[in-house]
């Protein structure tokens, strides 16, 4: 046994590890590809500058620009396929103040999830050129115009047949513009525009609310054919009222899971775990700590790596949980999604899985020759 430990203390030096040297790899074809991946790997430290710079970078990232989903609300226009319902006072024969089809009731105010499982209701529908058909009136273009604007228009054409035509306008069920929500929310499906204004935050409302998996930094509005990514939380801290996004015809809302932005913890902790973001942050100690820490018996607390993709390399930064201050670094390191956090072997620990590796009870069997036997 005397020769095999100094046999077996050679054998620790090419025990896995994420020791991090200067040396080449070995040109063996087999692992031509894996040399090739590790030179594109950069090794940094984290120290206090490391995370006051990488804070300050987070800062000055400019998102995405959605000026363009950003506006204020405007009265309702009508558009081809709405219903309307004219009442004219006075003049019962030129109104159709029932609602009732043969198919049942349709309510005011119906909208396109109604429209789609029941009959048209009564009443004068836009066509597909934005015009109605009233009678005296003839053939009026509406498209365009709020409700008011309409009413206006129909009491003018009728003033030519009527003395000071009185008429009531408003929109019966609203079919002409719609939203759809999707992801995690508790009822994805379509949304119609109507005399509320579409904002964000009312389409996620109306389907249900975001689930306890969605992500809410991670929204995004697909218009025609551009992909909007938006950060909820980050908007409200910057000041910006997600209700002043407002949504148009055919916009696509997809809420995502926060299983699409997880952070790997493996190694010696003592629970090694896919862990989710929470609404887009989790620090690296948020990540130790929800993994149980680090393995008191078998973890290097001067060895705990992030291995971060960037672009077609990658970077690992290493942290000294020994140095002073290692708890605080921690805090302040924000991990980003698909981070992989690796804590390494102590070199006893590597040591001891060597041994048992080639032999197997080899180990045990020597500290049982030396310990003493114990008398009954």
């Amino acid at each position: 046994m005397v020769l095999l430990v100094p046999w077996a203390a050679a054998c620790t030096s090419v025990a896995p590890g994420m020791h991090y040297q200067s040396s080449g790899l070995n040109s063996s074809s087999s692992d031509s590809a894996s040399g090739a991946e590790a030179a594109n790997a950069t090794l940094k430290p984290i120290t206090p500058q490391l995370v006051k710079t990488e804070r300050a970078l987070r800062e000055k990232q400019v998102s995405q620009d959605i000026s363009k989903l950003l506006g204020k609300a405007t009265p309702y226009t009508i558009d081809a396929g709405d219903i309307l319902s004219i009442v004219v006072w006075d003049h019962p024969e030129l109104s159709n103040a029932a609602t009732t089809s043969a198919w049942g009731q349709v309510g005011p105010g119906a909208d396109a999830s109604t429209a789609a499982t029941t009959a048209p209701p009564s009443g004068f529908m836009v066509d597909h050129e934005g015009m109605i058909q009233f009678p005296y009136a003839g053939p009026i273009k509406v498209a365009g115009l709020t409700q008011d604007q309409a009413r206006n228009l129909l009491a003018s054409k009728l003033s030519r047949y009527l003395k000071q035509p009185r008429v009531t306008l408003r929109v019966q069920s609203y079919r002409s513009k719609r939203v759809y929500v999707d992801g995690e929310v508790k009822n994805p499906g379509l949304q119609a525009i109507n005399d509320i204004p579409m904002t964000l935050v009312e389409a996620i409302n109306r389907a249900g609310g975001v689930l306890p998996t969605g992500d809410q930094s991670q929204v995004v509005v697909n218009r025609s054919g551009t992909n909007y990514f938006i950060n909820l939380p980050q908007l409200v801290q910057r000041g910006v009222n997600p209700a002043s996004i407002l949504l148009a015809n055919g916009d696509v809302v997809r809420v995502r899971s926060r299983d699409e932005s997880k952070v790997f913890v493996s190694g010696e902790v003592v629970s090694p775990r896919a862990l989710p973001m929470h609404n887009g942050r989790l620090t690296l100690n948020e990540a130790l700590g929800e993994s149980g820490g680090i393995n008191p018996t078998s973890g290097d607390g001067s060895q705990i790596y992030v291995v971060r993709r960037n672009g077609t390399d990658q970077v690992v930064y290493q942290l000294d949980g020994r140095s002073p201050g290692a708890l605080a670094m921690a805090e302040g390191f924000e991990l980003s999604p698909k981070d992989v956090v690796f804590v390494a072997a102590t070199p006893l620990a590597n040591w001891h899985r060597a041994i048992s590796l080639l032999l197997p009870g080899a180990l045990s069997s020597a500290v049982g020759a030396v310990t003493p036997a114990t008398k009954p």
